[in-house]
């Protein structure tokens, strides 16, 4: 049996189960789409590296499965590098394939080189450069473990165009079952974490995106509710927690309500699973929840006393931690912290300047979604609107709110929309953005017009970048500098240009009964 290195790559990502690839072809890797020709994989042809990196993201953010996107050498790769770090960052199995120049020619500058192995190694979770065929049938599924075990996160492999075009004989093609390995669980230890949450007056847990990685969202909800704890989401944790549950916090830090932040303050315990202490949820680490005892609990053991030093620290599985301790966690109400919790949260809510405009970003967002169906994909950019959407959508469920967090890049929304709506076509996806961030990647909304999908955009237009325009507003001395467009295009009509329908609503038009599909552009 032959087949060349491009024929040994499709035939592994079919048997992983890889049924849509995005990304775009290149000198560099068209041996890999001659082979991608004769498989049922279905290619998306994304306009820009970065759209492809965000449309795979779109798919794996909202399924927790590995997707996978291809570009060519040289600027394909480092268009690509944006959507690899955003990945690394938030945790997202990304699977990422380029070409390269044949092996002969690395280190010559030959055309379109540039050193993809030595510049992707800081941002994915591993990177492979492939020097023989033979090695792909090991190379293909140990990439599909490493993305998805333990903290999930983006694998790179490079393969040159030589090794792309090599046939080899084999017998028979392998059948490659790389087990996952589980962290085990300190029996000891989860006794003793039992017995503190049992004893605690003040307990609360902080939650974020590695409950939803363990899929352990209804083990979550199920210890909230036995022993009456509030719980605070992380950004990247939102849908963990019912939004209308009335142990939901919502965010923590410098986007979350006042009285969140007083509530952690008040906390005896803090218990912290599958976070990892970013700067925007807790602000100065010495001074976060100052009164707690902190339990932290991640899969990451790189996370664990990184930021903020817990008392207690658990390395391993969410899945296992909820299953060994959950029958040791006593029944409680605790009304009297529940209490105090709602008096808090009901003194010191999030503010909003109710202008009684309808057309205020934040009525649209409520409006969308009270009359969106609950099980919608929600994706955003970054910006204000991010931080409204994130703050007053309310999000049900988890892998429902898909948003750039630790890397917060701008033209995410967009092309994470497409691959939301590729992988889950039976559910509406809504895409909230700003004007800035949705010139980053415009391209992309001809990717949409080809695909036809049932993606609405949210444009909220204020002709600025108005996060930026904020900051220098509150830190800044209002010098208000490169944050005002000078231009103004009209999304509408370029929504149009795309062939896709576009409405504006002016002041005229009502929030509550939005025209269906498009843009709806504010001016704000």
């Amino acid at each position: 049996m032959k087949a060349t290195g491009s024929q040994i790559i499709i035939r592994m990502l079919e048997d992983q189960g890889i049924d849509i690839i995005t990304g775009i072809p290149g000198g560099a890797n068209l041996p890999l789409y001659d082979a991608l020709a004769h498989s049922s994989i279905r290619h998306i042809l994304a306009r820009h590296e970065q759209g492809s990196g965000f449309i795979s993201q779109g798919m794996a953010r909202s399924t927790g499965k590995p997707a996978v996107t291809f570009a060519t050498s040289g600027p394909g790769a480092t268009n690509l590098l944006t959507a690899i770090a955003d990945a690394r960052l938030d945790s997202v199995p990304l699977i990422a394939v380029t070409g390269q120049v044949p092996l002969a020619m690395m280190g010559s500058d030959a055309f379109q080189e540039v050193d993809t192995y030595g510049m992707s190694i800081p941002i994915t979770k591993h990177t492979f450069l492939v020097r023989h065929a033979e090695d792909l049938f090991s190379v293909i599924p140990e990439a599909f473990r490493i993305a998805s075990e333990g903290r999930p996160g983006p694998v790179l492999i490079d393969v040159p165009k030589d090794i792309q075009k090599q046939e080899i004989e084999f017998d028979r093609w392998p059948d490659v079952k790389l087990e996952a390995k589980t962290e085990k669980i300190d029996r000891e230890q989860i006794l003793k974490i039992a017995g503190i949450i049992n004893r605690s007056r003040k307990p609360l847990i902080m939650a974020g995106g590695g409950i939803i990685s363990a899929c352990s969202t209804p083990k979550l909800r199920e210890l909230s509710r036995i022993s009456s704890l509030p719980v605070v989401t992380t950004l990247m944790g939102l849908g963990i927690m019912d939004h209308d549950d009335p142990l939901n916090l919502g965010m923590p830090g410098m986007h979350g309500a006042p009285g969140t932040n007083m509530i952690l303050n008040e906390a005896d315990l803090l218990i912290a699973l599958g976070i990892r202490f970013d700067d925007r949820a807790i602000c100065k680490a010495e001074e976060f929840c100052p009164n707690a005892e902190i339990i932290h609990v991640d899969i990451d053991r790189a996370e664990i006393g990184k930021i903020r030093a817990p008392h207690h620290a658990v390395h391993g599985d969410l899945r296992g931690f909820f299953k060994e301790l959950i029958p040791l966690v006593e029944k409680q109400e605790r009304k009297d912290w529940v209490s105090q919790v709602i008096s808090l949260q009901k003194q010191f809510p999030m503010w909003y300047d109710d202008c009684r405009d309808p057309l205020h970003p934040i009525t649209i967002i409520k409006e969308t979604g009270r009359i969106a169906p609950d099980d919608a994909i929600i994706t955003t950019d970054v910006g204000q609107h991010q931080m409204w959407a994130a703050q007053w959508y309310p999000v049900k469920s988890p892998r429902t709110f898909l948003t750039s967090g630790g890397l917060g890049t701008m033209g995410f929304g967009l092309p994470a929309a497409i691959g939301a709506a590729l992988a889950n076509p039976d559910k509406s996806v809504i895409c909230f953005s700003g004007d800035g961030s949705l010139l980053m990647n415009i391209q992309e909304l001809a990717t949409l017009a080809d695909l036809q999908l049932n993606v609405k955009i949210v444009l909220l237009n204020n002709s600025h970048l108005g996060l930026v325009r904020q900051q220098q507003e509150m830190f800044f001395d209002e010098n208000y500098i490169a944050s005002k467009f000078i231009s103004a295009p009209d999304f509408s009509a370029l929504a149009a240009a795309f062939g896709i329908g576009g409405w504006r609503l002016s002041g005229e038009d009502s929030a509550e009964t939005p025209p269906s599909g498009g843009y709806l552009r504010m001016n704000c």
